[in-house]
């Protein structure tokens, strides 16, 4: 797997985002509160709305266009909706955030 530094942790906020472009479009980075890095796809699976400008909350984010709920572990949609994200390797070494460029998968 190839990967990439996109910043440092500090540079997302505590249950925010980051967006940044790569070759397979744009990637939403999110922060929970407790320092976990999650990436999806910036597109949520209903209506391709922006999931970076949703709201975080614990382990999810909420679409800001539907108000679907993506679980950022798994990509997946909430119950009772059904679609999945794509999501993204992503780990943090030394508090740098690192990015695979492998297409990641919805697990459901």
């Amino acid at each position: 797997m190839n990967w990439i530094q996109v910043g440092k942790l500090e540079d997302i906020p505590r249950q925010g985002t980051r967006v940044v472009n790569t070759a397979a479009g744009e990637i939403a980075l999110f922060r929970s509160v407790d320092d976990q890095v999650f990436a999806l796809n910036n597109r949520c699976p209903h209506k391709g709305g922006p999931l970076s400008q949703g709201i975080v909350h614990g382990k999810r984010v909420t679409c800001p266009l539907h108000s679907w709920v993506i679980d950022l572990e798994t990509g997946s949609a909430v119950a009772p909706d059904v679609g999945c994200a794509h999501r993204h390797p992503v780990k943090v070494e030394d508090s740098m955030v690192l990015l695979g460029l492998e297409t990641g998968a919805c697990r459901t």
